[in-house]
């Protein structure tokens, strides 16, 4: 494990007011936006700065915003291809697809 992937990412929150996570690192924002319809999550669009990627930013984003959906009780449809990929990746999650 690099030094990199041992940094501490700030917590990802809820934006309910404009539908989407954030992952506000200091050095930029990164956002996740969703519809949310009868208890069902779409996630359809992911945005991680270009000076944040390859730094385990999105990871941190797309996880944080599942880790949420699951609190909630919702199910999650992925929209976006990294939502999709990284539920792929972490098969942990597959549990909230709707």
């Amino acid at each position: 494990m690099s030094t990199r992937d041992k940094q501490v990412m700030p917590d990802v929150l809820n934006n309910a007011a404009q539908k989407r996570f954030e992952l506000d690192t200091g050095e930029g924002l990164a956002v996740a936006d969703y519809r949310l319809s009868q208890g069902v999550m779409t996630i359809y669009h992911t945005h991680v700065p270009p000076a944040l990627r390859e730094r385990g930013v999105g990871s941190a984003l797309v996880r944080g915003a599942l880790e949420d959906v699951r609190r909630r009780g919702f199910k999650v449809v992925p929209r976006c291809w990294f939502v999709s990929e990284f539920i792929t990746d972490n098969p942990e999650f597959s549990d909230l697809l709707a």
